[in-house]
């Protein structure tokens, strides 16, 4: 480390914190996202779940405390110390217990601020301060500013900022991505399978620009009766259970390797088919649930419905997750996506039981009423969506890599250990 590199207290290092109003505003259906504790996740906000607040109140709630770019929101309370960067362009209010940490730029770049507060320092001066209660530890605001840390020169912030930043954006760019094939996935199985645009482009005699002759062949060009509404010609109208089962096999904790990999309710995202990261059964206590990779794991407590991902490796769950299959390969792309749509998940809410957890059992979610087509069909969505599946798969494994790697070189760097031209070097040998 170099001389240059000054331990200034954050104050002193020209850092502000700002508390957040305490109290909360009513939510309405659209508005401007109100960021709470479960909105801070890898460093990053997800929007995803977040209570929505009107105008006025977004007003009322921004006069004390308006976040901008490169401000960092701290959590005081429950998770204390975890935070997570405000990105350019967002207008958002801050919720109870967090507070915001904004640099000045004289002695700490506002874009190297988020990367300051993910170091081993930072962490150290949370447990120093920390103060234990009964229910939830927490932070005092007073005590946030008299944290000590050691600050490199701005030069040197300004690289490694863009350096590490440049890691984020590939993660980032990598998940995005991963949405993209999901909303392909979704659309083609819409049109397919809840739109029958193809049936109706059959039944007018016209040729469809992004089908194959020999695929749309496959689909019938009139609709008939059914107990439960027109259908495609040919098509029955069953159950999930006819196409789907649960797998039911356990595994006790002095059976686990200490390294199998482990997914929580905790480690899935919402509303998407990748996996946003997770654990190992190290530690683990109780009963798991055994899965393979390519099963769909679907969240069956309420409200988790919305987490369903396809397993990328093989390993454990938590038992509350379903871990749900195809009955024949056919089916595969089919099934996914139907445990994936809002109206299976919309139905899950509605039959979901228990007073402290509501959940949905495999009994009930397999009693769901769906249109089934020909193996033929669905053999063919499957292998237009496969590939979809495969690169999601690829991503999420990359975009693992290369948090691994970051949360590695990170402390290095921020402490002066490793040269940001040895960093550059291994992020190149990782071939990611």
């Amino acid at each position: 480390m170099s001389s240059e590199w000054s331990s200034l207290t954050l104050k002193k290092a020209g850092i502000v914190l700002i508390d957040c109003d305490h109290r909360t505003p009513p939510a309405i259906d659209e508005g401007y996202p109100y960021i709470a504790i479960p909105q801070l996740k890898n460093g990053h906000i997800a929007l995803d779940g977040a209570r929505r607040i009107s105008q006025a109140d977004y007003i009322d709630w921004t006069k004390k405390l308006k976040p901008q770019a490169n401000d960092v929101i701290v959590v005081r309370r429950c998770n204390s110390g975890d935070s997570a960067h405000v990105p350019a362009g967002l207008d958002c209010a801050i919720g109870q217990n967090l507070v915001v940490l904004r640099a000045n730029g004289d002695r700490v770049l506002p874009s190297f601020l988020r990367w300051l507060l993910k170091g081993p320092e930072w962490w150290g001066q949370v447990s120093k301060f920390i103060n234990v209660g009964a229910v939830f530890d927490s932070l005092r605001c007073r005590d946030i500013p008299n944290f000590e840390l050691t600050i490199p020169p701005l030069d040197q912030q300004a690289e490694i900022a863009s350096f590490l930043g440049a890691i984020d954006d590939r993660i980032t760019l990598l998940r995005e991505t991963n949405a993209t094939l999901e909303a392909i996935a979704q659309a083609l199985f819409k049109s397919w399978f809840v739109d029958f645009d193809p049936v109706r482009a059959n039944a007018e005699g016209l040729e469809s620009e992004d089908m194959e002759t020999a695929t749309a062949a496959l689909f019938p060009d009139s609709f008939e009766e059914s107990d439960l509404e027109l259908v495609p010609r040919g098509w029955k109208v069953g159950v999930l259970g006819d196409v789907a089962d649960t797998a039911r096999k356990q595994i006790q904790p002095h059976a686990m390797q200490a390294d199998s990999l482990y997914v929580g309710l905790e480690h899935i995202p919402r509303q998407s088919l990748g996996l946003d990261s997770w654990g190992t059964t190290d530690g683990l206590e109780s009963a798991k649930s055994c899965f393979e990779k390519g099963d769909i794991l679907f969240g069956k407590l309420r409200p988790y419905f919305h987490k369903i991902v396809i397993a990328p490796f093989a390993g454990v769950c938590s038992t509350d997750i379903l871990v749900c299959k195809a009955k024949e390969a056919d089916y595969y792309g089919f099934v996914a996506m139907q445990l994936f749509s809002t109206e299976l998940v919309a139905y899950a809410d509605r039959l979901s039981n228990g007073a402290k957890m509501p959940r949905v059992n495999w009994k009930d979610l397999s009693d769901y009423v769906l249109v089934i087509p020909p193996a033929e069909v669905a053999a063919a969505y499957s292998d237009l969506v496969q590939p979809l599946f495969d690169q999601i798969t690829a991503n999420i494994h990359q975009a693992q890599t290369l948090t691994q790697l970051r949360e590695t070189l990170l402390p290095r760097l921020i402490s002066g250990q490793l040269p940001l031209p040895e960093a550059e070097t291994l992020v190149k040998a990782a071939n990611v």
